[in-house]
């Protein structure tokens, strides 16, 4: 095995989710060199000690230098407390402190789209981009906007929240609480429902609850219901792209989260529902859509490296 010492800055990036936690040891080229996962535990106080116990391990292998924690919830805007955190048992907890308190090194948490879209930044789709935005859609919608090495955060570190944008009033219920959100129509957990307001009108061999990944294959099979609903999930797409485009006029918009694997089967209408539904369509520059390059690996290669960049500070 390699040998590393202190000057290589390894530090290690956590991909926490509602089903299991990652973690991995991170080089400052973006490599992942190590992993280790867990059962994601039912606790605030045992989803702690889980975490220390994968950094303890990691950190009797390599000398890891710092931790970061990518997180799917509502983070301050100082990165101390995670307020919320829909598939996690913290609520208002000071992640960051409690955890640098146990490990003397520097610990960082980050909002996990924002830690995807770091690490593409860095080593991925969004090199060299100035004004841009990450567009994760999966499960549901994240997104982060950058200005050059800056992630807008907002007033209270909650921006932006594309996903939950109504475009149908009184539209899906949405577990946000709102009716008609975007990512009820455009994300991996939209298409079955799609699919169940659909079927009937097409002929079809899905399965009554297919899976996202079943409902893609589908429509690349030539499933005339399948092709109609990734062709729907691409116009909503489409639409809430418009929207950014509207509001933020990016230069690129790139396209991660679990869903940006099927890109074949809707990108190509997105782009082009996107180009039909701006302001001046046909009169202005259009920002290019392309996927991400790290996959599911973003969020713990980006936050790793955040993590790198508070070496500097500490």
């Amino acid at each position: 095995m390699q040998k590393f010492s202190p000057s290589d800055n390894l530090t290690v990036g956590f991909d926490i989710g509602g089903t299991n936690l990652r973690a991995g040891v991170v080089t400052a080229e973006g490599e992942i060199i190590d992993s280790r996962s867990l059962p994601t535990p039912a606790t605030g106080e045992e989803l702690d000690a889980a975490i220390l116990a994968l950094i303890t391990e990691l950190r009797a292998e390599y000398p890891v230098q710092a931790v970061g924690l990518a997180i799917a919830g509502f983070i301050d805007p100082d990165r101390e407390l995670v307020r919320f955190a829909p598939h996690l048992p913290w609520r208002d907890a000071a992640v960051r402190a409690s955890l640098q308190a146990h490990l003397d090194i520097p610990v960082v948490i980050e909002h996990d789209a924002n830690s995807a879209a770091w690490g593409e930044w860095r080593f991925g789709a969004g090199r060299g981009a100035h004004d841009w935005v990450f567009f994760a859609v999966g499960t549901g919608i994240g997104a982060t906007l950058m200005t050059g090495d800056e992630i807008f955060r907002g007033a209270f570190g909650t921006a932006p929240e594309f996903g939950h944008i109504v475009v149908v009033p009184g539209g899906r219920e949405c577990s946000c609480g709102k009716r008609g959100c975007l990512e009820r129509y455009a994300s991996g957990t939209a298409l079955p429902d799609t699919v169940r307001e659909l079927r009937g009108s097409y002929e079809t061999t899905l399965p009554d609850n297919p899976s996202g990944v079943a409902i893609a294959q589908a429509a690349r099979d030539g499933d005339p219901l399948g092709v109609a609903v990734m062709e729907d999930f691409a116009r909503w797409l489409g639409q809430g792209l418009s929207i950014v485009a509207d509001i933020l006029d990016p230069e690129l918009i790139v396209l991660g989260g679990g869903v940006a694997g099927d890109a074949d089967v809707y990108l190509d209408t997105a782009r082009e529902t996107m180009a039909q539904s701006i302001v001046g369509a046909g009169h202005r520059p259009l920002a290019r859509v392309a996927t991400a390059a790290l996959g599911s690996a973003a969020g713990m290669i980006g936050v790793a490296d955040i993590a790198r960049q508070a070496l500097t500070r500490a």
